[in-house]
């Protein structure tokens, strides 16, 4: 069997902590700060605010969570992928996933010091439209759309 088969499902509590886990590390070696909300804290974040909102896909592989992506017709929200899997298809995957049940057009905002994120989102049709916007982090980020074809 191929050790890397990945599964997308549908957001499941039970995938909480593993989930919380790979996003920090993912999210600190993007930016290059600690993540500012307690692990509790931002389980909680996951369960009862984010899943409520939007709509949470996982990649599994073997059953451990290797990204996830929340997202709604016009906005994504969140994307990380674990930082050993990157590079290899997955954010693609679930990108193409939210731009297929989109409204046409998604916006969303990635950290000005994240690099990788940026170019990832340019590769697949993301434009730059907007700079600076107030988040907990107290970094300068960038506002991207996508418009389908």
């Amino acid at each position: 069997m191929n050790k890397h088969k990945v599964i997308i499902t549908q957001y499941n509590p039970k995938y909480a902590e593993q989930t919380v886990s790979m996003w920090r590390v993912s999210k600190e070696l993007a930016i290059g700060q600690k993540e500012i909300h307690s692990f509790e804290d931002h389980v909680h974040f996951l369960n009862h605010i984010l899943a409520k909102q939007y709509q949470i896909e996982l990649s599994l592989i073997n059953e451990r969570v290797v990204g996830m992506i929340a997202y709604n017709e016009s906005e994504i929200n969140q994307l990380y992928i674990h930082i050993d899997y990157q590079g290899i298809g997955i954010g693609k995957t679930l990108l193409n996933k939210a731009k297929v049940q989109s409204s046409g057009r998604l916006s969303l905002y990635t950290f000005e010091i994240n690099k990788n994120a940026q170019r990832f989102y340019e590769k697949h049709g993301f434009k730059i439209i907007g700079r600076g916007h107030e988040n907990e982090e107290n970094l300068p980020d960038i506002l991207y759309e996508w418009i389908s074809e």
